[in-house]
């Protein structure tokens, strides 16, 4: 049984369902409609977690900036409090370079799935193998923008740095204030809400049910071992194992075990927009914006604007001069973002773990539970990798790659 319908959820309902497992997935909501059905799209299998040295005093100064990429909203909240703290204090070198030794096989992994999944599939999700661009204004951003692309050079990643010139060669939208930026040639995109729905639908192919609208209260256990799910409306539904990919709203769940899952919601939003009439493209290959951290993906006939990282804890409040930044920032990059009409407005939330890490494997607490969340700006990105892995758990004891810095149990 597997606990949320998201990208997530539906890769790890593939890949068991595939190797004929009887699933059954339970979404609160409908397939895929929440953080998957808006995000940027992006498939970045060299991106860093967002524990990077630096990132204390940029928390601290958007304490007192509503419209920095990285927004934690004042309140009073002790888990916060908690899950801060941690998160400062993996804000280190140390803690960078050991988690991409986790991070960059896992990309490279995921990477080749999406490739074999597309093709053997057939998946129409508007793939494309193009990389990305992350595009700096400044020369200090630009000198960060290089030491990282050093720094993932040595995790068998090959990003190359271009001056402003030739990246307006490749990409005319681009304008002249643009100084330089380092394309990733491993990256892809692809339109996030309809590559949920096609893999849902080859996972029912395979057998897997799907069950909408459908909340779970509680996951219950007997002697210690995991059983199966309560509903909301107190139906027992049985299973041997449960899989919780709720992504940002396990908490409850969590807690109703007796865990303290250090989980936080980051919210993020989206802006798609697309040309007016008579004029050219808003942009025809994805970049990001450097500074602000705006990811810029064209889709199927629109560009989706999406980004930012807000701390507000759950809820679906979209603040509007977070989401105008999108666009606002856009302007400052890109020739054509002042000829745009919008056709999409949206919020939603990513589950992020303290450490920068996601969860994947079972709990030993409880035989037969297993968590794949907290994959952060990365859910779409590693999601067939964490599917696979989860599926290789389930059935056959253990995972073909050392997991062992991502289990739910270091919490």
């Amino acid at each position: 049984m597997v606990v949320g319908g998201g990208v997530i959820g539906v890769c790890c309902a593939y890949f068991l369902a595939k190797r004929g497992a009887r699933v059954t997935v339970l979404e609160r909501d409908e397939i895929g409609k929440g953080a998957s059905y808006g995000n940027a799209g992006s498939i970045a299998p060299g991106h860093t977690p967002i524990n990077k040295p630096g990132r204390v005093k940029q928390a601290l100064k958007s304490l007192f900036d509503p419209l920095s990429p990285l927004y934690v909203a004042p309140r009073a909240d002790p888990e916060l409090a908690r899950w801060l703290w941690t998160f400062s204090r993996t804000c280190t070198e140390h803690h960078l370079e050991s988690s991409m030794r986790i991070m960059g096989p896992l990309g490279r992994a995921t990477r080749e799935l999406f490739d074999a999944l597309v093709e053997q599939e057939k998946l129409e999700c508007c793939f494309r193998r193009e990389g990305y661009y992350e595009i700096y204004l400044t020369k200090r951003g630009l000198e960060a923008g290089t030491k990282e692309a050093a720094f993932l050079a040595r995790f068998g990643f090959h990003p190359e740095v271009l001056a402003g010139d030739a990246l307006r060669e490749r990409e005319p939208a681009m304008n002249r204030e643009v100084l330089g930026g380092v394309f990733y040639p491993e990256a892809a995109t692809v339109n996030p809400y309809r590559f949920v729905l096609e893999l849902a639908k080859r996972a029912k192919n395979n057998g897997a049910v799907f069950q909408t609208s459908t909340e779970v209260a509680e996951v219950r256990t007997i002697d210690g071992r995991v059983r199966g799910v309560r509903m909301q409306n107190g139906e027992i539904m049985e299973a041997e194992t449960v899989i919780l990919a709720t992504g940002a709203y396990g908490s409850p769940l969590m807690r109703h075990l007796g865990l303290r899952f250090p989980l936080q919601a980051a919210k993020g939003y989206h802006r798609d927009c697309e040309s007016r009439e008579g004029q050219p493209p808003v942009l025809r290959q994805a970049c990001v914006l450097g500074e602000n951290m705006v990811f810029c993906t064209p889709m199927d006939g629109f560009v989706r604007f999406a980004g930012t990282l807000e701390f507000s804890g759950i809820n679906h409040e979209i603040r509007r001069p977070r989401l105008e930044q999108l666009t606002n920032a856009s302007r400052r990059y890109l020739n054509s973002a002042e000829h745009v009409t919008f056709r999409s407005e949206w919020c939603g939330l990513r589950p992020c773990l303290p450490d920068g890490l996601p969860a994947i494997g079972p709990l030993a607490r409880y035989p037969g539970l297993f968590i794949a969340t907290g994959h952060a700006m990365l859910g779409l990105t590693l999601a067939p990798v964490t599917g696979k892995l989860i599926a290789e758990y389930v059935l056959d004891g253990s995972p073909a790659m050392d997991l062992a810095g991502l289990s739910p149990d270091r919490f």
